[in-house]
C-alpha cells in the first residue's frame, strides 16, 4: 500500500476522518491501476481537512484497517465484466450485501471486497462495545470497466475518460462540502 506524503507512518493507522477515499489496483497492469492513478490525481488537486486519500494498491488487508474510524468510505477500482471499456458502476453500500466469504481466505487473495466483509464481521463482533462504531456504515464503490490489464502502466483512452468522469462525481458528491471557496489547488508537497 503506497503511502501518500502526509499519511501517518505505518500506513495502517485508523482513519478517524469524515471521508476516506481509497484507490485499489495494480499500477503495473495498465487499466487495473485506475484506482491508484485516480487517487494520485485527487492528491494533486488538494486534500481538504476531514478527508484522507489512500493508494490501497493490492493490499486489501491494509484497506480494512484504514477504514476503521472513517465516517464515509469511497473505494475506486477496475472491473472486468465484459461490457464496454470505460463503463462506470456506482455501487452504494446496501447493494454490497453479498460480500465474499472470509473462510479459507489467505492474505495474498485479500481484496477490497474482502476488506468490506471483514469490516462488517468485525462490526458485528463489536456490537455493544465501544468498537461498534469503528467501521463506516456509509460505503460507495466506483468500478470502471477495464479494457487492458496487460503489463504496462498507461491507462487506455476509454478508462482515462471514465476516470475523469469519476473524479468529477467524487468532487461533486463527496468533496464539495469539504472544499472552501478559493481553496482549490495543489496540496502542499504535491507535484505541480
Amino acid at each position: 500500500m503506497t503511502q501518500l506524503p502526509e499519511e501517518p507512518a505505518g500506513g495502517t493507522a485508523t482513519s478517524r476522518c469524515d471521508l476516506l477515499l481509497v484507490g485499489c489496483g495494480n499500477v503495473l497492469r495498465r487499466d487495473d491501476g485506475v484506482g491508484p492513478v485516480l487517487i494520485r490525481q485527487l492528491w494533486e488537486q488538494g486534500v481538504p481537512d476531514g478527508v484522507q486519500i489512500v493508494d490501497g494498491g493490492t493490499a486489501g488487508m491494509d484497506v480494512a484497517f484504514r477504514m476503521r474510524g472513517a465516517r464515509r468510505v469511497v473505494i475506486i477500482d477496475a472491473a472486468r465484466t465484459g461490457v464496454q471499456p470505460g463503463t462506470i458502476y456506482r455501487v452504494p453500500g446496501p447493494e454490497l450485501a453479498d460480500l465474499p466469504p472470509l473462510e479459507g481466505l489467505h492474505t495474498h487473495a485479500f481484496r477490497w471486497d474482502h476488506a468490506l466483509a471483514l469490516a462488517n464481521w468485525l462490526e458485528g463482533q463489536a456490537l455493544g462495545s465501544p468498537e461498534a462504531d469503528a467501521y463506516p456504515g456509509d460505503v460507495t464503490v466506483f468500478l470502471i470497466e477495464a479494457e487492458c490489464v496487460d503489463a504496462g502502466w498507461e491507462l487506455s483512452a476509454a478508462v482515462r475518460r471514465a476516470m475523469e468522469e469519476v473524479i468529477a462525481l467524487i468532487e461533486r458528491d463527496f468533496l464539495a462540502g469539504f472544499r472552501r471557496p478559493g481553496a482549490a489547488g495543489p496540496h502542499p508537497g504535491s507535484r505541480a
